[in-house]
């Protein structure tokens, strides 16, 4: 009854306010070592993905905590992994505001950030100064004014600073909301980004003496071609996952809502339906030789369900956790 009546509050709110200080309070409580109400007890559901041990197949997807602000916060609703970022190389402000939207009727949410992080260093101290002991993933990216020519340059600064503290590294190429960056999910961008990124973990991996697996996630507005290519390349460079999807530029399913209009990518319950439709396709493309990780539209255990049968290893988090709440950790992991 707690948290229905705190999104109630909340919804009345600025949305990119709410987030901040609800981040603020969800870290503070605990690293204050209080225990979390709003969050049910998580059991153990270990399962094995990528070379990594995670204690349940449930994560938190990239965008909630760009700069590794709420760690411990996180960490304590029983999260199996957190993937921090979207991080570049430099701090950016990203879009103009407002760029956060709600679409309650249809449980889902629109942004437009473009980004917006304190920059690869400052996420690095958080890193290190957490005591959570739990898997982390870095989402990586480029800088807003980087040319697209040029980005490959951006993506090798992030992931030299992150892979030596990092279980994971996500490659985002498929936010819509930085200029041409989906770009770089076609033809020869795309091989050539691959190539490059995945030269410079191999010369890491020796260098570090570990290996840190790479992730590509990619968009939902997709046709079956360019999913053939995208499967056949991920295997072709050996990369050690793929993250499907990110937001959608399709408007169908909300095409009745005020804000249908506005510019960016709509995350929720409106997604569910596609991004499953992609893990289905690229499990069958894949055939086993690449693990998946389903992300969009999860509000139950019965859709992050969907996505394991659909061909998923693990599942992440992100719009359901602001509709549903705290507990909806608990009930997936219980659930599935």
């Amino acid at each position: 009854m707690i948290y229905p009546l705190f999104k109630r509050i909340a919804f009345c709110m600025d949305p990119e306010k709410v987030h901040e200080r609800t981040l603020n309070l969800l870290q503070r409580t605990a690293c204050e070592g209080k225990p979390h109400f709003l969050a049910g007890p998580v059991p153990e559901k270990p399962v094995e993905v990528m070379g990594i041990r995670f204690p349940n197949p449930v994560g938190l997807a990239a965008g909630m905590d760009k700069n590794g602000a709420c760690i411990e916060g996180f960490g304590s609703l029983g999260f199996g992994f957190l993937e921090l970022g979207t991080v570049t190389p430099r701090p950016q402000p990203g879009n103009p505001k407002p760029r956060l939207f709600r679409l309650p009727e249809h449980e889902g949410i629109l942004n437009r950030m473009g980004f917006n992080n304190d920059g690869v260093e400052a996420l690095l101290a958080k890193i290190n100064q957490s005591t959570w002991g739990g898997v982390i993933g870095v989402n990586i990216g480029k800088n807003f004014d980087t040319p697209i020519e040029r980005a490959a340059e951006d993506y090798v600064t992030c992931l030299k600073a992150v892979y030596s503290h990092a279980d994971y590294i996500a490659i985002n190429i498929s936010s819509p909301n930085t200029t041409n960056l989906r770009e770089l999910q076609k033809g020869d961008a795309f091989t050539g980004l691959l190539r490059t990124i995945t030269d410079a973990s191999a010369k890491l991996e020796q260098t570090e003496g570990k290996k840190t697996p790479l992730a590509v996630k990619i968009a939902p507005d997709m046709d079956e071609t360019q999913l053939d290519f995208i499967a056949e390349t991920l295997l072709r460079y050996k990369v050690d996952a793929v993250i499907a999807t990110n937001t959608t530029l399709d408007r169908s399913a909300v095409a009745d809502h005020p804000l249908a209009k506005e510019a960016g990518g709509l995350s929720g319950a409106p997604v569910r339906q596609r991004s499953t439709e992609v893990i289905r396709g690229l499990a069958k493309r894949l055939d086993g030789q690449l693990p998946i990780i389903g992300v969009g539209g999860i509000f139950s255990a019965a859709d992050a369900r969907e996505k394991l049968d659909a061909g998923a290893s693990l599942v992440q988090i992100y719009s359901g956790l602001i509709y549903r709440g705290p507990r909806l950790v608990s009930e997936i992991v219980r659930g599935i």
